[in-house]
């Protein structure tokens, strides 16, 4: 089966592979989010220990995140590419975030 094209020898994005996306904008994007959140507790103000205040807006955050991510996931032209880029930027992110704590805790 031919991968419809358009005129301009582009791929055409398709909804066949929504729910490999669906998956990895859930499972992957959380994890994203997570790390995230981690790094700005840690570099944020007043560092991890910032109080009752910051640990709010970092629970807000991860959400927010989460909620950037899972739509944007169904740009990827299939869900290997989404399971790849978003499995390395957690991989990245999660990297980031030990390096932070080795250094500052």
């Amino acid at each position: 089966m031919s991968t419809p094209t358009l005129q301009s020898g582009r791929v055409r994005l398709q909804s066949r592979h929504w729910l490999g996306k669906t998956l990895a904008g859930t499972v992957l994007g959380f994890g994203l989010a997570l790390a995230l959140s981690g790094l700005f507790a840690w570099l944020g103000p007043d560092g991890i220990h910032g109080g009752g205040g910051k640990n709010q807006f970092n629970m807000w955050l991860m959400g927010a995140i989460w909620a950037l991510v899972l739509p944007f996931v169904f740009l990827f032209r299939n869900s290997l590419r989404a399971w790849l880029w978003l499995g390395a930027a957690n991989a990245v992110t999660f990297g980031m975030l030990w390096f932070v704590r080795q250094v500052m805790g």
